[in-house]
């Protein structure tokens, strides 16, 4: 049994390397082959076991380094040296005698990607929704909006069951394209179950995750009071992978009591602000009364006025946007340009699956080219003052260290630093999509897809390892969730027509 099996999956053998994959330090794989076979018949569970155990050093040697921190720097060819599950030296031609070597040759090395809003527990009703809207416009063709199909007709079938195959599998499929961090907006905690399932399966993907305790629909639900008991049996240390935020939407009455509850309990709060739900007075009012602190992540800021924003700014609020699911199911705007004009902190996220793809090449995608698309517009029409292009490696600064610190892990996690968790992802820089390397950043934000995500660390412990996941059987979990998404349609009424 593989140690990354877990009680909740089958024993079965970890997937075996395609390449061989390492060496000691100071020699190449192929040089520590022909010098010492013995040394080197190593099957690829021995550093994927050995990785991110306290103690164990790993040097990932002659990649392309792409750290997100300036004082760091940059590598054309260079090394990050892992102790444990920390970070010791990024820099060219590091050596470590007791070392385990990866080669990162013709691999872009950079901090994983970091979701700062995911509704996870939609995963196994992926493009259920493709062509609707947020909220019923009176249209005929958005009969089948997200807000009465999704949060008042499907999620009101799960059982705590289906609640851990869809977290579960979602987090799986964000590890495998390089998210290694996620806040999971889950508004299904109808009771504490459910709750407990979904942190349950947050757990089990193996990556840092932060648990967004948002709202449940039945009678009898913990929510929000049920935050002091998960505070307490799952959230006690922060020093874990798994960390907690209260969710506080303005739209549901009594989230005065949600947001009380979330400041004693010293937890940010975290909301949806989209205009399309009618929330600019009520925003305008509390803007106004002087609640906004450094504590809340405020996701989508969609048609609020001038003075919220700047007051939100003021305060030290953190923005969370969702670009392309914004411009795709009428949010709104997606409010980039004013954000930054501000000098706010701005994360992306993935926002549902049920609409939109989860990764973050779409979202870095998304970004830049509304970003750009909006200062060229200024320019063409003759406009002085027009704002600046944002850059590839600008994206890949939203996509990683912002949304750490948005999630308040900066201290942990969003750029190669040293004495930061090592999570990590090697990008394929040789694949068809993006041979002949040119540009690192401008290759990963305007080239790549989940497809180049070829290893994947979380604290050190390697979790997908060239193109393979470990540790899970994903074909039994995929027929779990296909189970899982029968019975929610079933008992939503919901005909499972593949062309409707």
């Amino acid at each position: 049994m593989c140690k990354l099996c877990t009680p909740k999956t089958p024993i079965a053998a970890c997937p075996q390397a395609r390449m061989p994959l390492w060496a000691p330090s100071g020699e190449t794989a192929s040089g520590a082959r022909a010098a010492d076979a013995a040394r080197t018949n190593v099957s690829a569970e021995s550093v994927t076991q050995v990785a991110g155990k306290p103690g164990a050093r790993v040097l990932l040697k002659g990649g392309v380094v792409m750290s997100v921190d300036p004082e760091v720097g940059n590598f054309a060819k260079g090394d990050v040296l892992i102790e444990g599950s920390k970070i010791v030296a990024v820099g060219a031609d590091l050596s470590a005698a007791d070392a385990r070597v990866i080669d990162a040759s013709g691999k872009i090395v950079m901090p994983g990607f970091i979701d700062t809003h995911h509704h996870q527990f939609e995963t196994g009703l992926r493009s259920t929704l493709a062509d609707a809207i947020v909220v019923n416009d009176g249209r005929p063709e958005n009969a089948r909006n997200y807000y009465e199909a999704m949060l008042l007709g499907f999620s009101q079938h799960y059982r705590p069951q289906d609640v851990y195959i869809n977290e579960l599998y979602g987090g799986l499929a964000q590890l495998d394209a390089g998210v290694t961090t996620v806040m999971d907006v889950s508004q299904i905690h109808h009771s504490a179950e459910h709750s407990d399932a979904a942190i349950e399966g947050l757990r089990d993907a193996g990556r840092r995750s932060v648990f967004g305790y948002f709202e449940g629909w039945w009678e009898g639900k913990e929510y929000p009071s049920g935050a002091r008991r998960i505070r307490e049996r799952y959230f006690s240390s922060d020093d874990q992978l798994l960390t907690m935020v209260m969710g506080g939407e303005i739209y549901i009455d009594g989230y005065e009591e949600a947001w009380k509850i979330g400041r004693d309990l010293d937890l940010q709060i975290a909301l949806h602000v989209v205009t399309t739900f009618g929330m600019t007075p009520t925003f305008d009012a509390l803007a106004k009364s002087g609640v906004f602190g450094p504590d809340n992540i405020f996701i989508h800021m969609t048609g609020m006025t001038d003075e919220a924003w700047k007051i939100a700014a003021d305060a030290g609020a953190h923005v969370s946007l969702s670009v392309p699911i914004e411009m795709h199911m009428r949010h709104g705007e997606p409010p980039i340009q004013k954000a930054l004009d501000l000098g706010m902190s701005v994360s992306l996220s993935s926002d549902v699956e049920c609409t939109m793809s989860a990764d973050f090449f779409t979202q870095m995608r998304g970004l830049v080219t509304l970003q750009r698309m909006r200062a060229n517009e200024r320019a063409l029409s003759g406009e002085e003052g027009f704002p600046t292009l944002m850059t590839s490696a600008q994206a890949i600064r939203h996509a990683t260290l912002e949304g750490a610190k948005g999630l308040r892990l900066d201290h942990k996690t969003g750029s190669l630093t040293p004495g930061k968790e090592a999570d990590i992802i090697l990008l394929d820089a040789e694949a068809i999509n993006v041979a002949p390397l040119n540009h690192a950043p401008g290759a990963v934000v305007t080239l790549m897809d989940r497809t180049n995500v070829d290893t994947v660390m979380v604290a050190g412990q390697i979790r997908k390892w060239q193109g393979k996941l470990l540790g899970h059987d994903l074909d039994k979990l995929r027929r779990e969730l296909e189970e899982s998404r029968d019975y929610i349609f079933d008992k939503a009424g919901v005909a499972h027509d593949l062309f409707a």
